[in-house]
């Protein structure tokens, strides 16, 4: 799969393409459907499928501050177009003058100059242009013009609850579901489990102390992190997943106040982790973030912690290496 950091990586000799539009932070289900039509209908033509998505998120830029919790940094969410089947992915640098584009001028210098489009995919509540004043009516009007030409398909988001009621499938909605520890639910979104990703750093290491040996994660700028809890999971490092015991929060019992991911690989012994950027896999919330009489009673319920983290993992399966 071939990426694209901005509209100059795109080969001169590029010819039409089918195209998707959004942030598409997550790649959840609601996502997988829009970008598999996409797929689908780039095979029926025989063209390459490009997805575009922006850096940094269009809130930080218009709102400064309001950067959302990511639930994907873009390399995860290539990746996971890319086993979708999607032939590129091109991540516009959002600024402030990219910004102020009027959705006219969006459409050709994105859409027809560069990429070519000649199907165009989109969920109901896409928008574009300056103000988000372009929508999927505007987007098709422009592309019935002779100038532009191409066409546009729409389709709705899967819905959670029985018989396809309650919330539309969105990033929002994972957002809130993982700040509320809710891991079980936001896998049924996602259709895989959450995960945060970073660089393991030396810790206090009084998890080694009390021989239950944790990575110490720091996690990529602006992650979706669980509530604090303990959690059940996995550890990803170098393409391997192992069953883990997950700590979220500021360790209270030693009268912590910085927020770590930790993660204690169930039945591993003598890893050195330390400088490898690892992931970790958010399965179920065990318990949220407690603190214990005596050292005794914290042992014994980290111990259960990772009996009952050993069986969640083993009843689900692990998930693929991805």
């Amino acid at each position: 799969m071939q990426r694209w950091r901005g509209l100059a990586d795109i080969p001169d000799d590029w010819g039409r393409s089918v195209v998707t539009i959004g942030s598409y932070d997550g790649v959840h289900r609601g996502h997988q459907l829009i970008i598999g039509e996409a797929v689908a209908r780039g095979r029926e033509l025989g063209l390459p499928t490009v997805v575009v998505t922006f850096d940094p998120h269009p809130s930080e830029v218009v709102r400064p501050g309001t950067h959302p919790p990511l639930l994907a940094p873009h390399p995860r969410r290539a990746e996971l177009m890319a086993e979708l089947g999607v032939d590129a992915v091109l991540v516009l640098p959002f600024t402030a003058e990219f910004a102020k584009l009027p959705p006219e001028e969006f459409v050709a210098r994105v859409l027809v100059e560069k990429l070519r489009a000649r199907t165009v995919v989109e969920g109901p509540n896409f928008r574009f242009g300056h103000r988000a004043a372009g929508d999927v009516a505007l987007l098709a009007a422009l592309g019935e013009s002779a100038d532009f030409d191409f066409d546009v398909l729409v389709f709705d988001l899967y819905q959670r609850g029985e018989a396809g009621g309650g919330d539309a499938f969105s990033s929002s909605l994972v957002r809130q579901l993982v700040g509320d520890g809710d891991m079980t639910a936001a896998l049924e979104v996602l259709g895989r489990p959450h995960r945060v990703e970073g660089v393991v750093v030396r810790g206090a290491q009084r998890g080694r102390e009390l021989g239950y040996p944790t990575a110490n994660v720091e996690t990529l700028p602006h992650s979706a992190i669980p509530a604090d809890g303990v959690y059940a999971g996995w550890l990803g490092v170098e393409g391997e997943l192992m069953p883990a015991a997950l700590s979220v929060g500021t360790n209270p019992q030693f009268n912590g106040v910085e927020r770590t991911v930790e993660a204690y690989a169930i039945d591993r012994v003598g890893l050195d982790l330390y400088g490898l950027h690892v992931s970790v896999d958010f399965l179920a919330r065990l318990r949220g973030q407690e603190t214990f009489d005596s050292l005794d009673g914290l042992l014994e319920r980290m111990a259960e912690d990772v009996q009952r983290s050993r069986e969640l993992v083993a009843a689900h399966g692990a998930p693929l290496p991805r």
